[in-house]
């Protein structure tokens, strides 16, 4: 998938159904770029009012570009400090008085190797991928109460099998998977429900690079049943039904939205 392909994707709607978000404060973490972006962007097209946070202030100005200012906020912010995701919610709170759902796509990927730990690999990917998501519950969660909200993790399959040279950012997506399911059991009867969305390889601006590379783009879709690459609206639009009441008997779910990856054992095609 090319730069200007991506480009003429993420022109259209994100998604051919509608959902009664109309009025509905969604606040997205990692909105800056990618899954992040689609996301907020495909909630903005139902309806909603959205709350977008991400490192990069130009990128969030770029993720609302085009929706009515009453509509959006936007607040830049390194998840990762600590007290940052409750800074985070009580600025949603104190503009747009209530809290409905939480997509919490904020994540950050590096290779790592037993005997070859490069210092501070793990401390950063367990802040930035579980720790802040801990803390961004704990202080949304309140909130999500009142309203009979959801809470949504963007995960990976990467948190449901191996990779070669990437323990360490497995073992974080791992932990957030099983704390999805975990809070599903303790805040079903508050009416929150709670899932994640675990995407395989997804084409953006990061992965670009490597998605150029001829030989690796061929090994990934030789893994991939549907035959292409994931599109970050692919995931959004899984995002969206599973915050709707459309998906309201639906908690504790880990949703692969992968092209059928992760239904491989791993026995190469015949």
């Amino acid at each position: 998938m090319t730069t200007n392909e991506l480009a003429g994707l993420s022109s259209r709607k994100i998604a051919s159904a509608d959902y009664p978000y109309n009025g509905s404060v969604v606040l997205v973490t990692g909105a800056g770029t990618g899954i992040g972006r689609s996301i907020a962007r495909g909630f903005l097209e139902q309806g909603a009012l959205v709350a977008v946070v991400g490192r990069s202030e130009a990128a969030l100005r770029e993720a609302i570009d085009g929706f009515a200012c009453e509509r959006v906020l936007g607040h830049p912010a390194d998840l990762a400090d600590p007290g940052a995701p409750a800074t985070v919610v009580d600025e949603v709170i104190a503009r747009f008085g209530r809290l409905d759902v939480v997509a919490a796509s904020a994540g950050a990927s590096e290779p790592s190797r037993i005997g070859a730990l490069k210092d501070g690999v793990w401390e950063r990917l367990r802040r930035v991928n579980l720790d802040s998501m801990i803390e961004l519950a704990d202080a949304s969660i309140p909130h999500l109460r009142v309203t009979h909200g959801n809470f949504l993790a963007i995960t990976s399959i990467a948190g449901l099998r191996g990779d070669w040279g990437m323990f360490a950012y497995n073992a974080t997506k791992a932990a957030v998977n099983v704390l999805v399911q975990s809070l599903a059991l303790d805040l079903g009867s508050d009416g929150v429900r709670v899932n994640a969305v675990a995407p395989g390889f997804t084409a953006s601006r990061l992965t670009q690079e490597r998605l150029e590379d001829k030989a690796f783009r061929e090994r990934l879709l030789d893994r991939t049943p549907l035959r292409r690459v994931a599109h970050p609206d692919d995931i959004a639009r899984a995002v969206l039904f599973l915050c709707s009441r459309d998906a309201g008997y639906i908690t504790g779910a880990i949703v692969p939205v992968d092209g059928g990856i992760s239904a491989s054992s791993g026995t190469p095609r015949h």
